[in-house]
């Protein structure tokens, strides 16, 4: 692959103290990835240089001034802090939330000027990374609000795939957001993003019902039969294959998952239970809907192994990848529909 077809991947780095440093910098010490992928790092290199010594690895690393200076077969970093930071692992600190924003910031601008192609995204911490810049519940919705597009939260591995209606909300408040409207908005950006992004020309997909059992009937709840399932009928009247709702414990004790490209779950842990059950350690986020492609590891910062050389970059290197193969199915595409 030349330079020029090579994909741009914007990495930020997220919290300082966590394991974000440690899984960039083995994941680029597998040389093989340069042959695709030129990577550009938003921090400080001094951070890299020190953290590549410490686990004595002996990832290519490149201090760059701006983009238009990267070169192919480094992990390009670009300086965006006067000082390195001063790691810390395993804390929570509202530094390290600066620095976390400041490195997305820095990412997310480069993506929306077309500087980057991708972006992926190491851990934040939820809490420490708020500020008056910063008020979301995390990576998906700060990316909604800067991207065009609508979002949708949606877990991809080799085993399932998975979206979500409501993500990192409350328990108590996923009926009020789990409208009619919404849900039918969410089916909508699968069954696209599942064409554009994953080359499946009639994906199939599977809902699952908002209470135990999906209701039993209107014995345990009457959202599946008042509105839920009328909804999903109306749905695959119009040409979505779209099936359910089903009941979320036997339609995974079942494996009927794997009849389906995917699932569209309601909430939060009705999802991310058997996903992460599933594919732990080698699933992508993919924040779908937007006109940009942004992928993260399926995990957090790791705070309890930070800076002890434990970390398994496995599912950073997998969303590295995914970022690249979304982008290249959306291009090809999107040519197809200018095309016709």
């Amino acid at each position: 692959m030349s330079e020029s077809s090579k994909i741009k991947v914007g990495i930020s780095v997220g919290d300082p103290n966590g394991i974000g440093f440690e899984i960039i910098l083995k994941t680029f010490q597998e040389k093989n990835l340069f042959k695709k992928f030129i990577p550009i790092a938003f921090a400080h290199p001094q951070n890299f240089f020190e953290e590549s010594e410490k686990y004595k690895l002996d990832t290519n690393i490149l201090e760059v001034k701006n983009i238009g200076d990267i070169q192919e077969n480094f992990l390009n970093v670009i300086d965006i802090w006067d000082n390195p930071f001063p790691i810390n692992y395993g804390k929570d600190e509202l530094t390290a939330g600066n620095f976390a924003f400041s490195s997305l910031e820095a990412a997310t601008t480069a993506l929306i000027k077309n500087k980057i192609d991708v972006l992926v995204t190491a851990p934040i911490n939820k809490k420490n990374i708020q500020s008056k810049r910063f008020q979301f519940k995390g990576h998906t919705d700060y990316l909604d609000k800067e991207i065009n597009g609508e979002s949708l939260m949606f877990m991809i591995s080799d085993q399932i795939k998975l979206a979500l209606v409501t993500d990192h909300i409350p328990l108590a408040k996923v009926n009020e957001f789990a409208t009619k409207n919404t849900i039918i908005k969410k089916i909508k950006i699968l069954e696209h993003s599942l064409k554009s992004d994953f080359n499946i020309s009639e994906p199939k997909i599977a809902i699952l019902g908002i209470n135990p059992h999906a209701g039993d009937y209107g014995v345990i709840g009457e959202e599946e039969e008042t509105f839920l399932r009328p909804l999903v009928k109306a749905q695959f009247d119009k040409g979505i294959r779209i099936d359910g709702p089903f009941p979320a414990d036997g339609f995974f004790g079942s494996q009927s998952y794997q009849k389906f490209d995917a699932i569209l779950a309601i909430y939060h842990d009705q999802g991310l239970i058997p996903f992460k059950t599933l594919s732990f350690g080698e699933g992508v986020n993919f924040t779908a809907g937007l006109d940009r492609v942004r992928t993260s590891p399926d995990h957090g910062t790791a705070y309890d192994i930070a800076g002890q050389g434990k970390a398994n970059h496995n599912s950073f290197k997998k969303a590295l990848h995914a970022a690249g193969e979304i982008f290249l199915n959306r291009k090809k595409f999107n040519d197809a529909v200018n095309q016709n």
